[in-house]
């Protein structure tokens, strides 16, 4: 035990004086990180299959080592072939649609200060910690800020309270990231502590009838990204943060779900399934995490060329980096018999925090923050980008127009960061992303690493970025 204490001691020890030296962030956070991260950092080595070079190219890329964690893997279907494609088709006019409300990545921060400094040295800033503003940069403002800040409390209950008065609802997405980005320093404790809030909050303005489908987002737990698979055991599993959770959103979920809810096992390099074989169907595809207003195209396993699939990736309530606070609605194909459950269309609402603040009113230089801040639609899909219903092929041929029209493209450019960009993206960015949208297979990043040349930067700052 004490032999096992002292190599503990030298390799936290090693990973923090690296971090300094390598300038990855500020000394007190590479300590703090450090620590928050050894005992589990340590484990995963002892239970690694992983050569030495193969784990510094995990941790440090390709120029330690070669390890690619998304290399080729098969999986094993049903002899059952593969069911007709049955291609969508539009529901009649009139219809009835289900409105779908989706929130993700609220991240509130329990120590946001209005007035304090926007820009610092740790990684978070808008905090009691962060200092006082210097005369170039305003401090931070009542409802948020544009820039490496998070959110304070009011504005995710005013955000809570307007989608109330939006609804009803019939039912309610929310994929997790609760928690502010000072990850250096959190507790479980205080993990718990704003899961709670934020969940009772939700039911406080949703309503008990309203179905809410939550997910775990990669900042729920402490250390981030950290969720030991199910053969860990006792004080260093994740049992402290499921068992929450199955509390908190018992009212929502099945039995059954909670059951499954308490050994879930989420990583944060976790191997994308594709879903070709079964794109009749499913009908849509969810997600956040990004926090930038996106989409994703499946394409078909045979060509690669015909589009059978799109990931929405909706934006979220949380400013970080430089954005205005935002959520998503979506128009589905239902309820009624033989729906076809397709997305026809969705809304994206921003809170302007020029406007939110009173930036753009206060005349004499002071700023005047509204007492009650308008959630204001941003774009419709379907008017934005005139496509008259969202199928597949549609996006795929908005992708197709992005390269010969310009215009079109930095228009989804300004709306992907919810109205407000400082500059256009050209070049290298523009294909670049167009190459991102067209990837929701990882393997097809790696095509477009070579198309541009990238040494496989880009396909690890997409897999930065998923995580």
């Amino acid at each position: 035990s004490c032999l096992y204490d002292t190599n503990t001691e030298h390799v936290a020890h090693a990973v923090g004086e690296a971090c300094i030296r390598l300038h990855l962030a500020e000394e007190k956070v590479c300590r703090d990180i450090t620590e928050l991260f050894r005992d589990d950092f340590i484990r995963a080595l002892q239970e690694s299959f992983l050569w030495p070079t193969e784990a510094c190219a995990l941790l440090l890329g390709p120029d330690c080592g070669h390890f690619d964690i998304y290399a080729s893997w098969n999986i094993t279907l049903p002899k059952v072939p593969k069911p007709p494609v049955v291609p969508p088709t539009p529901p009649k006019p009139g219809s009835p649609q289900s409105r779908v409300l989706f929130l993700t990545d609220i991240h509130w921060d329990a120590q946001y200060a209005e007035g304090s400094a926007i820009k610092c040295k740790e990684p978070l800033c808008c905090r009691n910690e962060s200092g006082t503003p210097t005369w170039r940069h305003p401090g931070a403002g009542y409802w948020g800020t544009y820039s490496n800040c998070d959110l304070p409390l009011r504005t995710v209950e005013n955000l809570l309270q307007n989608v109330a008065k939006a609804g009803p609802w019939d039912w309610v997405y929310w994929t997790g990231d609760i928690p502010a980005h000072n990850v250096w320093s959190q507790t479980r404790a205080q993990q718990l502590n704003e899961l709670t809030i934020i969940s009772k909050l939700v039911k406080k303005y949703l309503g008990p009838k309203v179905t809410v489908y939550p997910a775990v987002g990669n900042h729920e737990s402490t250390p981030v990204n950290s969720f030991p698979p199910p053969f860990v055991q006792g004080n260093r599993s994740s049992q402290w943060l499921y068992d929450t959770m199955a509390e908190e959103w018992a009212t929502w979920l099945p039995a059954e779900a909670l059951e499954t809810l308490r050994f879930n096992c989420c990583v944060c390099f976790g191997c994308f399934l594709f879903f070709s074989r079964y794109e009749s169907t499913i009908t849509g595809q969810f997600f956040g995490h990004t926090h930038v207003d996106q989409f994703q195209m499946f394409y078909d396993q045979e060509t690669m060329t015909r589009p059978v699939g799109v990931a929405y990736i909706a934006p979220s309530v949380t400013t970080y980096i430089n954005l205005n606070p935002g959520y998503r609605v979506y128009y589905v194909d239902g309820n009624y018999p033989g729906s076809s459950r397709i997305v026809l269309d969705y809304d994206t609402f921003i809170l302007n925090l020029t406007l939110a603040n009173g930036y753009a009113d206060g005349q004499d230089g002071l700023a005047k923050p509204q007492p009650d801040p308008v959630w204001s639609l941003l774009y419709r899909a379907s008017t934005a980008y005139d496509m008259p219903i969202l199928f597949p092929s549609n996006w795929d041929a908005l992708i197709k127009n992005f390269l010969t029209d310009d215009r079109v493209f930095q228009k989804f450019w300004y709306l992907m960061h919810k109205g407000h960009v400082s500059e256009p993206c050209k070049d290298t960015c523009k294909t670049s992303l167009i190459c991102f949208l067209r990837s929701g297979r990882y393997d097809l990043l790696q095509q477009c690493d070579l198309l541009n040349r990238g040494k496989g930067q880009m396909t690890r700052s997409v897999r930065k970025t998923l995580c």
